[in-house]
Parts: structure tokens; C-alpha cells; sequence
């Protein structure tokens, strides 16, 4: 991005303050002010004095609201962790982890994750934000948006994501929190924050910090064959190739960090917030391959005398920082009320990963190294201008823009080594009590090649919104505009992208319906023109910068019900037609394997269809005597189709069903609370050139128990992932396109991963 870029852009924010500045002074005081936020003293949230339900939007579009205190009792570690109890989020992460959170069962780059409404980079090609990067001790509430407005950018074609920290209206008073999790093979880890809310001069401050532990144990085994069942009933006795034991283990620490100072006075609002995450973690595996389904040998010697195939180790150190600062005004004044925001935030990945293998497996045995650094640098600058003006009673119209330049600059580099080993190398070398460490030489890396992206985008939209007796409405468009520079190449696309909502009442009930126009647009490694050999199996991938982005109208239509005073029960459907669909097709080159492997791009081929229902329940038992049982739970049965060159399928890797059900009992008498959740996603299939994959889950099962003393103080002790649960996947693996229709198969894989339960120990003290 140039500096000319980023000074228009600062210019066009300064020339929005200045405007707005003589309305500040000729009107303050003078009108209604700014709706203010609900402020929560510090001692409310350390002792929840009330279950926690589900909220119901006043706004016309469908959004589901979850404050903290529906969370918070079964102690998320995360924003991903907090989301597994609402409706149709899927995650395809491993277990004990919920990073990339797919709305409605989609690839993650179709859900728009926002921060405080507003857009974060992250280190993901498909554009997708990971949420366990996101403590959730900083969370305010989550709002689920099923459809698109006009008011946000439309790269929500599953829906919209929106996490809300706390800011200086949402806290009054102080309070820490400290405590340790438990992990199954008895490693510790702390767990510990610090959050003020006060008034600070002529408005209110908030800050608040978080140091959390992260540890993740896994045990991984996988069986391998070189047919599959489909072609042989007896395939495990005939065609057993080999067997991995592995331990995987992700150990490190997220130090977070967010403040907000407000301003709120009379008809004008002022806001500047920031928020920062660093996370330092070490990825470690270490796996053995044998030759028997069962047996294993003893310590190598000057040859391989019994089962083991290969001894391999895999590090990966991680550093990653994100950070935002933003600040917002709102005026009220003559005509109408202006708000201006403009905020910048940057994502930073810093990876530094070896591998070592020792094959043991030929006649003399080799040793391989390999090294690779990784450094991502993602940075958006955004400045937003919207205007609402009264038409009538009950009728607004609202118009504004959005400016945002997108730098994506990418640095990846790797290097292989190998050399046989020697009689005195292998000699008392224990696979089981050493690393291949010792076996390396000195590697060069190959001098830097960074890939820069720019993106600059300018949008303009406009809507109407109002109340017309019992219906609630909002109908808009919006323009995006997209530049995109990849080096010399040059490309750029628009789109007009309607939408509408309204919400109808009826009696204790109302019925949602709403309608868009979303995209997606395409992962940085479809546009990058470059070359990656072997990426597809034996195939190879060459990026096509001239990708347009996907495209999908889609509607929701749902009812809900209000039960008692804080209950709802609501259903909702939902439909997505997408078009341009981005898919693999052969060039009919031949690939860098050599022949019978070809180069394959990404090119925009093909429709897909996305439908489902989702149901969801939160309320109280009040109406049947127990008014302090809170109970909750939801099912979303979703469903796709897609064509690729095999034929049909549903979309990669969506599940066929969700579905979490628990209950919370509150003992007032003595202060106590225990609570129970219990979740299930159903299996998933992905399919692309060269592999296919099923991916099956376990249930998870978390118990809450908590106690209270006073007014000031709460100790609350959870176990998660009681069932022990298991990720469970089944590869096919082809080499040629060929191979894959003739279902003639390089591998066939079995994968079973399991995580023990954790326990936590948290305590909170509000002062």
C-alpha cells in the first residue's frame, strides 16, 4: 500500500472530524442522547445472581444475542470455546480445540468474523479469523446475524459473527480472577486476569488483561493400507501397509489485552478502543511407523531387526500478535446523527518448524531434515462514514461509506536435507530415548521470496429502516468495490448487493424473514500466481490471480416465541444459491511428478446450494415451579450440493447435524449453582484432487459446580471433555485424477485422535 493510499484515506477521516466538530458545539445538550448501554457493577458478574438465557434483537435483521453470563459458568477458555453452545456453529479443528468456526457447516472463509462490529486480518489463506485467539474473559456478548444488511460488508455468505468486548459502558468497579487447569497427563497450567471499569474525567475507562495457559495432549494412531473396503472385504488382513503411534502435544501461553475509553454526553458519543493478543506456542509431535499392526521392536542397532519403519519428529514454534486501535464519534445534531470510525489492525505470524525422519525402511538407512520459516505480515486500515436522517415517524433513512486498504505481505521458506546414516551412527541410537537431532547437518535456507497482496476497497450503501405498526423492517443496498495488485498483475471487480429484513409481530410470538446478496471473496493462494508441486496428492497447484469472487443470494425465515419473561423458542430456515463457485480444473499440463500428474488452478465453475433448519430453546422452568432451572439447547440439521469432476457432493467438510442440550440449577439458599452441557456434530466429508476424507466426532460432556461467598467472591470448578472424546477420519488417497474415478487407491487411511478430560479452578474477587 502507498503512502498516497494511506494519506487519502487518513484525509477523508480528518475531513469527516471536521465536519462533524462545529455540530458537537452548536448541539450539545440539546437533544436526546445516545442510547446508553446497560453498566454492570464488577460484584454482578462474579456472582451471577440469575441464569442466563438467550436474548431477543429489537433490530429488524434475525440476530441471536449471548451476553457473558450465558457462557461464562461453564468457563470458555475462548471465543471458538464459548460458541460451541450455539446454534449451527461446527468446528473442524482438533479435539480439545475450537479455532476456524464454520456457521451453517461451511469452510470458515464464508463466516464473517467481526471484532466490535468491525473486521480483523488473520494468518488464514481462505480470510478466515481463528477464534481461539480471542480469550473469552474479554467477551461482552456474541451476536449471531443469520442474514446480510447493507450496513456491514457482505462477505457473509453462512452469516455473521459478531464478538463485542467489553468497553468502558459495561463495567463498573473491578475484579480478578486467577485459578489453574488440569490436564489428563497431570500438567498444570494458570489461568489468570485482571478488569476496571470507572469513571475517568468526563467519561469512563475500562481495562482489562488476561494470561492464560494453553496445553493440549493428544494421542494419535493411524493404520494404513493399500486398498480400501470398497474394493476388498478382507482389506485389513491382505493389504495392511503400515501402522503410526503418535503424540501430539500443543503447549503455550495468549497474554490478551483490552481497554476502551468513552465519552457519552448529551447527543454526542466518543470512543477510542484497543485490544492486543500474542500467543507463544510449541506444536510437538513425535510419531513411529511400524510394519505390524501390534508389535514393536527394540533399540536400533547397525540394521532394522524388528518392526519399526520410521522415527520422526515434528516442532513447530509459534508466535503470533494481533492488534487493533480504533476510534469512533457519534453526533447527534439538525440533520440527523454522523458517526465516523476509523481504526487499523494488524495480524503477525512468525512459524519456525523442523522435521526430522529417520528411514529405516531401505537397504541403508536415511536421515531427512526439513526446515521452514514462515512469516506473515496482514495490516487493514479502515475509515467508515455513515448519516441517518429521520424521514417520517418510525422511518430513518441511513447512508454512509467504507474505505479499507488491505496489505498482505507473506515470506516462506524451506529447505530439505538428506544423507544415509552410518553403522556408527545408528549404533545405541534408541528411537524411543532420543531425537534425530543429532543426525543433522547445517541448513541454508534459501534467500527471502515475500509475496505481497493489496487489497483497497470502496463501498457505498444506503437503507431504510422504520416500524410500520407490528412490523419492524429494513431494506438496503450496498456497493463493494475491490482493487487487487499481486506484484505487476492488476485486477478489480464490483458488486450491488441488496438486502432486506423485517420482523412481524404476532401475540408473544414473531415471524423473521430476510433476504441478501453476499460474496466470497478468494483464498490468497488461489490468487497468487504461483506454482506448488506435488500440493494435490502428485498433482500440482497454480494459483489464478484473475479469480472473481463467489456470489449467493440467500433468505432466512423463522418464528420465535417469547416463554415467560426471559424464555424463547425460536426455528428458523434458510436457503443459499452460490454462484461462481471457485473449483480445481486440470490445465492439462503435465505436473512436476512426471507423467499421469497434471497442474491443476482454481477457476470459477459451478452452482452450489445450501439449505437447513435450526431450532433453538432457552428458558427458565418457572412454568413448571422451578424458577431457578434454566435450560437451553439447539439442533441445526444442515445440508448441501455441489458438483466437482467426480460429481455430486455437499460442500467440503460440513457436518450433517449439530445439536448441544444442558440445564443450570441455581441453590440460592446457599449460594451454590451446578450445571451441565452436552454437545454432538455429526460426520463430515471433504473431497479435492488426489484425497478424500470422512471426519467423525465423539460427544462432549461438561460439568459446572460453583459456590459463592458474599457478595464479592465466587469459586467455580469445571470438567470439560468428560467422555473423552475422539476425532476420528478416514483418508482415501489417489495419486493421478484417474486413479481417484477409477477408485484405484495409493492409500487408504484409518485416524483415530483422542484427548483426556481437563479440569478447571477458577475463582473471582470483585472489589
Amino acid at each position: 500500500m502507498t503512502d498516497a493510499r494511506y494519506t487519502l484515506s487518513t484525509c477523508a477521516a480528518a475531513i469527516a472530524a471536521v465536519i462533524c466538530t462545529p455540530a458537537f458545539a452548536q448541539t450539545a445538550g440539546t437533544t436526546d442522547p445516545v442510547e446508553q448501554e446497560e453498566i454492570r457493577s464488577a460484584s454482578n458478574i462474579v456472582v451471577i445472581s440469575a441464569i442466563g438465557f438467550r436474548d431477543r434483537s429489537e433490530e429488524a435483521e434475525p440476530v441471536l444475542v449471548y451476553d457473558e453470563q450465558f457462557f461464562q459458568r461453564f468457563e470458555p477458555l475462548t471465543a471458538g470455546d464459548a460458541l460451541r453452545r450455539v446454534p449451527s456453529v461446527t468446528f473442524l479443528s482438533d479435539v480439545l480445540e475450537s479455532d476456524g468456526a464454520r456457521l451453517r457447516g461451511l469452510d470458515p472463509g464464508y463466516t464473517q468474523i467481526l471484532i466490535n462490529g468491525e473486521r480483523v486480518p488473520g494468518s488464514q489463506a481462505d480470510r478466515s479469523f481463528f477464534l481461539d485467539r480471542v480469550p473469552a474473559e474479554l467477551i461482552e456478548r456474541v451476536e449471531i446475524v443469520r442474514s446480510s444488511s447493507a450496513r456491514r460488508t457482505g462477505d457473509a455468505v453462512a452469516g455473521t459473527i459478531n464478538i463485542e468486548l467489553r468497553d468502558g459502558l459495561s463495567l463498573d468497579g473491578g475484579y480478578i480472577r486467577g485459578g489453574g487447569l488440569l490436564f489428563d497427563d497431570g500438567e498444570v497450567k494458570p489461568s489468570a486476569g485482571f478488569y476496571y471499569g470507572g469513571e475517568a474525567g468526563p467519561g469512563r475507562i475500562l481495562i482489562g488483561a488476561n494470561v492464560q495457559g494453553r496445553y493440549n495432549p493428544k494421542i494419535k494412531s493411524s493404520f494404513r493400507f493399500s486398498d480400501s473396503p470398497e474394493n476388498n472385504a478382507d482389506f485389513f488382513a491382505d493389504d495392511f501397509d503400515n501402522r503410526e503411534d503418535q503424540t501430539d502435544t500443543r503447549d503455550g501461553t495468549d497474554y490478551a489485552f483490552n481497554g476502551s475509553y468513552v465519552i457519552d454526553s448529551g447527543g454526542t458519543f466518543f470512543e477510542i478502543a484497543g485490544n492486543f493478543v500474542r500467543t507463544e506456542r510449541t506444536e510437538s509431535e513425535r510419531s513411529f511407523e511400524y510394519n505390524d499392526p501390534t508389535a514393536i521392536n527394540g533399540p536400533v542397532r547397525t540394521a532394522n531387526p524388528g518392526n519399526l519403519l520410521t522415527d520422526n519428529i515434528n516442532v513447530n514454534d509459534i508466535t503470533q500478535e494481533s492488534w487493533a486501535i480504533s476510534a469512533k464519534v457519534e453526533q447527534e445534531w439538525a440533520a440527523g446523527e454522523t458517526g465516523v470510525r476509523v481504526s487499523f489492525s494488524r495480524f503477525d505470524d512468525f512459524q519456525d518448524e523442523f522435521e526430522y525422519e529417520v528411514d529405516f525402511d531401505r537397504g541403508t538407512p536415511r536421515f531427512t531434515g526439513d526446515l521452514s520459516l514462515t512469516d506473515i505480515a496482514d495490516k487493514e486500515f479502515v475509515v467508515e462514514i455513515d448519516h441517518q436522517v429521520p424521514l417520517a415517524d418510525d422511518l430513518d433513512l441511513v447512508f454512509g461509506g467504507f474505505a479499507q486498504n488491505k496489505d498482505r505481505l507473506s515470506d516462506v521458506r524451506s529447505v530439505r536435507n538428506r544423507f544415509n546414516l552410518t553403522a556408527a551412527d545408528r549404533e545405541g541410537y534408541d528411537q524411543f530415548s532420543e531425537t534425530p537431532e543429532q543426525f543433522a547437518t547445517p541448513f541454508t535456507l534459501p534467500a527471502a521470496a515475500p509475496g505481497k497482496i493489496e487489497e483497497d476497497r470502496r463501498d457505498l450503501f444506503a437503507l431504510i429502516e422504520g416500524q410500520a405498526g407490528a412490523v419492524t423492517f429494513e431494506a438496503g443496498i450496498r456497493w463493494e468495490n475491490t482493487d487487487v495488485r499481486i506484484g505487476a498483475l492488476e485486477t478489480s471487480f464490483d458488486y450491488f448487493l441488496p438486502s432486506a429484513s423485517a420482523k412481524i409481530a404476532v401475540g408473544e410470538g414473531r415471524i423473521t424473514i430476510s433476504g441478501a446478496r453476499t460474496v466470497r471473496r478468494p483464498r490468497f493462494d488461489f490468487i497468487s500466481p504461483v506454482l506448488l508441486e506435488a500440493e494435490l496428492g502428485d498433482n500440482d497447484l497454480l494459483g489464478n490471480p484473475n479469480l472473481l469472487p463467489e456470489t449467493a443470494w440467500g433468505g432466512d425465515l423463522g418464528y420465535e416465541h417469547r416463554i415467560g419473561r426471559t424464555g424463547v423458542v425460536g426455528v428458523n430456515v434458510f436457503y443459499r444459491d452460490v454462484k461462481n463457485l471457485v473449483e480445481l480444473a486440470n490445465t492439462g499440463v503435465e505436473g512436476s511428478e512426471g507423467p499421469g500428474t497434471f497442474v491443476f488452478q482454481p477457476r470459477n465453475t459451478g452452482n452450489g446450494e445450501v439449505y437447513g433448519i435450526e431450532f433453538d430453546l432457552s428458558t427458565s422452568l418457572a412454568f413448571l415451579g422451578l424458577p431457578d432451572t434454566g435450560i437451553f439447547g439447539n439442533l441445526g440439521l444442515i445440508d448441501s450440493s455441489i458438483t466437482d469432476i467426480f460429481g455430486s457432493r455437499r460442500f467440503n467438510d460440513q457436518s450433517k447435524y449439530v445439536y448441544n442440550m444442558g440445564f443450570i440449577h441455581d441453590f440460592n439458599a446457599i449460594g451454590a449453582a451446578f450445571g451441565v452441557t452436552y454437545r454432538k456434530q455429526g460426520a463430515a466429508f471433504g473431497r479435492v484432487i488426489g484425497e478424500e476424507v470422512t471426519t467423525t466426532y465423539g460427544a462432549d460432556l461438561e460439568i459446572f459446580v460453583e459456590k459463592s461467598f458474599g457478595d464479592n467472591f465466587t469459586i467455580r470448578a469445571v470438567g470439560s471433555n468428560l467422555l473423552d472424546s475422539t476425532k476420528d477420519e478416514v483418508f482415501n488417497k489417489f495419486t493421478t485424477v484417474q486413479d481417484q474415478i477409477d477408485r484405484s487407491f495409493d492409500e487408504y487411511e484409518l485416524e483415530s485422535e483422542q484427548a483426556g478430560p481437563v479440569f478447571q479452578l477458577i475463582a473471582r474477587y470483585a472489589f
